[in-house]
């Protein structure tokens, strides 16, 4: 688990699991994606599959750009505004 960004509206997390799964000389082969938590909304989403991968290329391409805080975070809302599961401390 690797914590990817933190503001005060958004925190980005990168799970990553391993399948268990070891091929040769190869790393081994993980699973996993992105969990973003809105903190406003007190709401979470885990992405995985084609749409975290889709996220991982969107932000590579925001980087480049050097965005402002706003600008991630206006990104994230769009991820964001799909979480159903609410944040539950336990």
């Amino acid at each position: 688990m690797h914590m990817l960004y933190n503001s005060d509206s958004y925190a980005v997390v990168q799970i990553e699991l391993p399948t268990g799964e070891t091929v040769s000389a190869e790393p081994a082969l993980t699973r996993g994606g992105y969990e973003i938590v809105d903190k406003f909304a007190r709401k979470e989403i885990f992405i995985q599959g084609a749409l975290a991968e889709t996220f991982k290329q969107g932000v590579e391409e925001l980087i480049e750009n050097s965005p402002s805080v706003e600008e991630f975070d206006a990104y994230l809302e769009r991820f964001a505004g799909m979480a159903q599961q609410p944040v539950v401390m336990h």
